[in-house]
């Protein structure tokens, strides 16, 4: 959940791209320090990065992801609001750090069970803070919402 301080925020920057035309959406903003969420109409979007060292190794193993303190890990799922289900969606995500070098993530897609993840990996650097920009489009819904949260990450290395 957005802190009240960021979901004014948020809303300020709404309200002055709102006269931009309508084509302009601005991103929603979060700074999580953990999993965080969002709501988006009738979705809510859940998602969270972290190092891949910090997955057990039979996950890792499962979904073939590379344990390593110098990795990252995003991860995405979209949650129907009325029936609490997860529900398809395109997911395509930007990463750069705050240098503005480009960090490449490709999602993709985990079925499991009842749940749907996208998940996608990118190389770090210790205490390289990453700026993700995520554009979301549930199945059914006619434009993606983008949204945007920053983390840092910290390795030994």
């Amino acid at each position: 959940m957005m802190r009240p301080a960021s979901t004014a925020a948020a809303l300020s920057v709404m309200t002055l791209l709102a006269g931009c035309g309508p084509d302009v959406e601005p991103p929603a903003q979060a700074e999580p320090d953990e999993a965080s969420s969002i709501d988006i109409g009738e979705h809510v979007v859940h998602f969270s990065a972290q190092r891949t060292d910090q997955l057990p190794p039979e996950i890792a193993r499962l979904y073939n992801i590379v344990r390593s303190e110098d990795r990252a890990m995003l991860n995405v799922s979209v949650i129907d609001e009325v029936s609490g289900k997860a529900v398809p969606a395109d997911v395509a995500v930007k990463t750069v750090n705050l240098t503005g070098q480009l960090k490449p993530i490709n999602m993709r897609r985990i079925n499991e069970e009842d749940a749907i993840y996208y998940i996608g990996e990118t190389s770090i650097a210790n205490q390289e803070t990453l700026v993700f920009d995520i554009a979301v489009q549930p199945e059914g819904d006619d434009k993606p919402t983008q949204l945007r949260f920053k983390r840092q990450f910290f390795t030994d290395r």
